[in-house]
């Protein structure tokens, strides 16, 4: 195979056909059975990969990151379905060979010695040999729906810092001068002692003061979450559709 050397890894790649036109991923390699190189590549294609297709890798092209091979979309569509047990019987791989339009010999096994041939313009691929009837077919749209990440959302928490007030009451105490005459009831406290003297009292006064206490308290639990909203969307794609016209037919109509 040209263009594909021993080390290069074929799993996993994209194919083209020779027009560019995507085929699908290679979901394995078949190698053949005498050199060990690889042959047939089993490639998922369709709606979420539900279709498994041969395809031949002779003549294949590293093209980029994606691998080209020398047949048309359309083989690959018509090829015959080969159940993929892990090995391809001779009469399994000969009719892929002559579906393919793909030289063989059969030294021992039947081995691919040239390239695909593409199937000519116009013409119908539908099997080694056709009747006298031509198939017309197109391309049918079939539309699913896959999840894909369309952004994310986070919780976040900061401190910050505000100033609060307060009213407390508070209380205090002042000095306020208090007489009383001298009477029968507090002579003898007022006359004991020396009758002059100097003399000092002191009285303590209180006052309240604010104080300030913080604590931690919980106050609520905040998470994320998710909820489905329904909600239709609008696609378009290409599709293909054969036309058959008719040439010498005197009700000359083309569907």
């Amino acid at each position: 195979m040209t263009g594909i050397t021993e080390g290069y890894d074929v799993h996993g790649r994209t194919l083209v056909d020779r027009d560019g036109d995507k085929l699908g991923k290679v979901d394995e390699v078949y190698e053949d059975g005498n050199s060990g190189r690889p042959e047939w590549a089993l490639i998922t294609s369709g709606l979420f990969g539900s279709k498994k297709t041969f395809v031949p890798l002779a003549g294949a092209q590293p093209d980029g990151e994606d691998l080209r091979i020398p047949i048309e979309k359309a083989q690959m569509k018509d090829a015959p379905h080969i159940e993929a047990d892990g090995e391809l019987s001779e009469p399994e791989e000969r009719q892929l060979l002559e579906h393919y339009g793909v030289p063989y010999t059969t030294a021992g096994s039947t081995t691919a010695t040239g390239t695909p041939t593409p199937a000519p313009a116009g013409g119908d691929v539908s099997g080694r040999e056709t009747d006298d009837a031509m198939t017309r077919s197109e391309e049918e749209l079939h539309v699913g729906t896959r999840q894909v990440e369309t952004g994310r959302a986070r919780l976040r928490k900061y401190v910050v810092t505000e100033m609060v007030t307060r009213t407390v009451p508070v209380q205090h105490e002042e000095v306020r001068i208090e007489r009383e005459p001298i009477t029968d009831a507090n002579r003898d406290a007022a006359t004991d002692g020396p009758g002059i003297s100097d003399e000092e009292h002191e009285v303590v006064l209180h006052a309240d003061e604010a104080v300030v206490e913080k604590s931690i308290v919980p106050k609520e639990r905040v998470r994320l979450g998710t909820e489905t909203v329904a909600g239709e969307q609008e696609v378009s794609e290409e599709v293909r559709r054969e036309r058959i016209e008719t040439d010498g037919v005197d009700d000359a109509r083309s569907r």
